[in-house]
């Protein structure tokens, strides 16, 4: 059901249809079709795509050697409160319009923060208000909600690990109000993401503390959720740096120390994105699989960067290639553990027009069904699997499965390296595992 507020912002853009991949329609679905199954599941199901409140409805182009290029027309009115609901109108219709099922958002992405703490919770809840008469009118639900405590002067020097006490605790009652907002919204999960919870110099750096205070202040945030009655899961966002020259949160392996070392455990997993992956020297698909390898894989920031950049250019994915390798992942670990795929990617500063927004999104979509549909045919159809499979052979059968088993010491393999001589040399066949996932692409 496609939702329109007291005004029509994407005029001549109707409700987005799969048209299949003969279409030269640039407003259609090629390769997305939401009750396609793919896997025993829906496309919609397994995806659960997620629009960005902040880059789609806040990103007008601008970067640090120019202003703004992007005018928005739910961007025009001096009053905070006029400009959150016509962007909540905008929001909707996009949501809508596009056949998605969710949103997520940072606090002040709703409403712009005030100059009191006190006026900042009446705006955002103000905006609750009428978000919630959005979402039952469009059935829309709440992926995620997260504070944004990384873009105020106040936050420059971080928040949970800050080294002045006032800001944390500043930071605390933000998050409370961001918590608040996500559950009076029926939000399914929370996300931090910790833009400065990092160093620059640690010259002037106490690490363990810092990092100890980011544990003590998730842990508040759980406890108190929790006891307000929060069923969904709190994901860390890894990334290695940027605006930190190092944060804390570097990559999925980090995270997942931090939360065990932490007693995070059990309420926290990652939600993974591309371009923070590429930024710490990784590939999409091996964050996805650390994550899975720990039972973490928790959702997903579909994006990419530029490979001739070295920083976070947040762009919209399609690089089929990429993406059917991490299906390959997704698949084989059952999918997420309660988030979703959420499109963290902005038009490029030059894409002025509103149809280059469901332009994008289109694209990423198709992306992700392409890599997925992919990923199916090569568990299926190939002999992918065999492969993989005849490659680990040896730890399947006599002393390779009592090693697996635990049922080895060092001198057991001691003794069967003396009897068995030089082992044969086998081909790890790399090409030919890439010729197979480019030959179902």
């Amino acid at each position: 059901m496609v939702v329109i507020g007291n005004k029509e912002y994407f005029k001549g853009i109707g409700e987005i249809k799969f048209e299949g991949r003969e279409s030269d329609n640039p407003l259609a679905y090629k390769f997305y079709d939401p009750e396609q199954l793919v896997a025993g599941k829906t496309m919609r199901d397994h995806f659960r795509f997620s629009m960005a409140y902040w880059h789609t409805l806040c990103g007008t182009g601008g970067d640090p050697f120019g202003p703004s290029t992007k005018e928005f027309p739910w961007a025009t009115s001096n009053d905070p409160m006029v400009a959150a609901r016509e962007k909540a109108d905008a929001a909707f219709e996009f949501i809508t319009k596009m056949g998605l099922d969710y949103y997520c958002f940072h606090d002040y992405d709703l409403v712009d923060e005030a100059g009191s703490l006190a006026e900042s919770e009446k705006r955002v809840f103000k905006t609750v208000d009428y978000l919630k008469e959005k979402m039952k009118v469009s059935g829309v639900k709440l992926l995620w909600g997260t504070a944004n405590l990384f873009s105020n002067p106040r936050y420059m020097n971080g928040a949970a690990s800050n080294p002045n006490f006032d800001v944390v605790a500043h930071a605390g009652a933000q998050l409370k109000i961001a918590l608040d907002a996500t559950m009076e919204l029926n939000g399914e999960n929370y996300v931090f993401w910790g833009g400065r919870e990092g160093y620059m110099s640690l010259l002037n750096t106490n690490m363990k503390l810092e990092q100890d205070n980011i544990g003590r202040f998730m842990r508040m945030a759980r406890d108190y959720a929790r006891g307000q009655g929060f069923k969904g899961t709190f994901f860390i966002e890894p990334k290695p740096m940027e605006p930190s020259k190092h944060q804390y949160d570097f990559d999925a392996a980090t995270s997942i120390k931090f939360i065990r070392e932490q007693e995070l455990a059990g309420d926290f997993k990652l939600n993974i994105e591309v371009n923070h992956a590429t930024l710490a020297q990784h590939t999409f698909q091996h964050e996805l699989q650390v994550a899975a390898n720990s039972g973490m894989l928790g959702s997903i920031d579909a994006n990419r960067g530029d490979y001739q950049n070295g920083w976070d250019t947040d762009q919209f994915p399609n690089n089929v290639m990429e993406t059917a390798e991490a299906m390959l992942v997704f698949l084989k670990s059952d999918g997420l553990q309660g988030g979703g795929i959420n499109f963290d990617a902005k038009t490029r500063r030059n894409s002025t027009d509103l149809e280059d927004i469901f332009i994008a999104h289109i694209g990423g979509a198709d992306t992700f069904a392409r890599g997925l549909m992919v990923a199916d045919s090569v568990i299926n159809n190939s002999n992918y699997e065999k492969l993989l499979g005849k490659r680990y052979a040896s730890f399947t059968s006599g002393k390779g499965l009592d090693f697996v088993r635990g049922k080895l010491s060092l001198t057991d393999l001691y003794d069967v390296a003396k009897l068995g001589g030089e082992p044969k040399q086998i081909s790890g066949k790399q090409e030919l595992f890439e010729n197979i996932i480019n030959q179902y692409v």
